[in-house]
């Protein structure tokens, strides 16, 4: 006896999305991170049709938001032909088999949109082993709301459901999947605990930053060879590592999954062995988009994540980067950037990966610090 793998491609489909606003979150934040819900929904290939937002205090424990909304919702979704309905919160699985039982649509919320969008980026075997993890534990508790719309799921987006079978034994499959997936990535980890042991006599630096701030490309530039970049969300998950000689110093540097608001606690237990390249690493380049209108909301949220997986105390340069996106750009733009408090507040750099803008003093800047650090750190 067996069960889907929750992996699974994923078909263009027309999308509803719904958000809430409140007197702790106005109207214009939320519609902020609806456009942000968007771009996740776009690189899961659902189309956007139509964005509901509701004015709610605290959600519905019944429905998430108002009954009324939802008719209204499910009025538009039949006659536009709506495949799927993608909430911007996380839904409990009462919420979520009481809107589908209502609905009758393919409902999801942000936490399994980004799962699955993870699924499609997954290529090597240890980061599929690692999302499918993540994707087990989230279904779990969802067995019993998954039960109602089994006979509706076309493989669309989102987790795959367990079959027609008995509840309390497809409950007992999925213990016995988790525990295994823990047991295969227990072994990963121990394999690339030793493949960071090797690197004992380098200094080690990574990149962190929100998703889709240029990392990858940054990464391409400064270690000269061809790693994968994409203007999409999550372009990459398999951490890559390369030797960086410059001047008379050579260092490791990596490249790391990128952060998003509201990353599912579950991915980042699964992702240990991979955010353990961050927690190992001797100094950060944070990156960030300049260019994006809220770029120090996306600073907190990777800086609140470091927190989490305990690197909130490493050396850190900020590298701000696509300032040829500012509005107006110019030089006088970048000497006011660098007599800024951002630039005051903290080591940093103002780059352009697309132009070339500053690389070489990002280059310089890297190399002085790893210099000083590696001087400190084997002089001991």
């Amino acid at each position: 006896m067996s069960m889907k793998n929750p992996i699974s491609p994923i078909t263009a489909q027309k999308g509803i999305l719904i958000g809430t606003f409140s007197s702790k979150q106005p109207r214009e934040k939320a519609e902020e991170y609806l456009e942000e819900l968007r771009f996740l929904a776009e690189t899961a290939g659902v189309e956007t049709k139509k964005i509901f937002l509701q004015r709610i205090e605290r959600p519905n424990p019944a429905y998430f938001i108002g009954k009324g909304k939802l008719e209204e919702i499910k009025r538009y979704a039949v006659a536009n032909d709506i495949d799927i309905i993608i909430f911007d919160d996380e839904l409990t699985p009462t919420q979520q088999r009481n809107i589908d039982t209502l609905l009758k649509k393919r409902i999801i919320d942000r936490t399994n949109l980004i799962l699955d969008i993870f699924a499609r980026r997954a290529k090597t075997a240890h980061a599929k082993a690692q999302v499918e993890l993540a994707q087990y534990q989230y279904l779990l508790p969802r067995l019993t709301g998954l039960w109602t719309h089994l006979e509706r799921q076309k493989g669309g987006i989102g987790l795959r459901g367990p079959g027609e079978k008995e509840l309390e034994t497809d409950r007992r499959i999925v213990q016995k999947i988790i525990s295994r997936l823990k047991d295969k990535l227990k072994k990963v980890d121990k394999e690339k605990a030793v493949q960071r042991s090797n690197r004992e006599g380098f200094m080690r630096v990574a990149f962190i930053g929100y998703t889709n701030v240029g990392k990858s490309t940054l990464m391409r530039i400064l270690s000269k060879t061809d790693v994968f970049a994409e203007n999409k969300l999550f372009a990459t998950l398999d951490t890559t590592v390369r030797r960086i000689n410059y001047n008379d110093t050579s260092y490791l540097l990596s490249d790391t999954v990128g952060f998003i608001r509201k990353l599912p606690h579950s991915l980042i237990e699964s992702f240990k062995s991979t955010l353990d390249e961050v927690r190992e690493a001797d100094l950060l380049l944070h990156v960030v988009d300049i260019s994006h209108l809220s770029y120090e909301e996306q600073i907190e949220t990777v800086n609140k994540t470091l927190v989490e997986i305990n690197a909130a105390d490493k050396p850190v340069i900020y590298v701000f980067n696509k300032v040829d996106l500012i509005e107006g750009f110019d030089n006088k733009i970048i000497k006011n950037l660098e007599a800024s408090w951002l630039a005051k507040s903290e080591k940093s750099v103002f780059v352009s990966a697309k132009t070339g803008l500053n690389i070489d003093k990002l280059r310089h800047t890297i190399y002085e610090e790893v210099k000083n650090m590696k001087k400190e750190k084997f002089s001991r």
